[in-house]
């Protein structure tokens, strides 16, 4: 496989890269939609996407709009064609991968973008609680 994950105490790390670590984000109770979404994947879009996970944890930014750009809201995308990762930074060096889709507009659809909000505040609200990462 072109990925590189490890599960322990419920964290889901994608990559570990010299940048940034990359994470699934998962809820409440321990799903996290965007690995179910990826799981799904055939091996090329996996390895599309994994190629932008390593880009972005080794460099700390992909400078290519097609390939990563702000949605605004502090929610982020990562673009393997068809599909799209949304993302947020958070402290500590990470970037937290809330939930993916396959893009068949031009438009981003209101309600992945809402999800993405949604996980970001969950994330943030838990992680300041100390019951995130238990």
């Amino acid at each position: 496989m072109y990925y590189i994950f490890s599960m322990s105490s419920r964290i889901y790390v994608i990559y570990r890269g010299e940048k940034l670590t990359i994470e699934w984000y998962y809820d409440q109770r321990g799903r996290s939609q965007a690995l179910s979404y990826y799981q799904d994947l055939d091996i090329e879009q996996r390895r599309k996407f994994f190629y932008l996970i390593r880009s972005m944890g080794d460099l700390g930014k992909i400078n290519d709009k097609t390939k990563f750009r702000n949605e605004g809201d502090q929610i982020y995308a990562f673009k393997p064609k068809p599909d799209r990762f949304f993302s947020f930074f958070a402290s500590g060096g990470k970037l937290i991968i809330t939930n993916a889709f396959c893009k068949k507009q031009d438009k981003v659809p209101s309600e992945e973008k809402k999800r993405a909000v949604d996980a970001k505040k969950d994330y943030e609200r838990r992680v300041k609680e100390g019951v995130y990462y238990e």
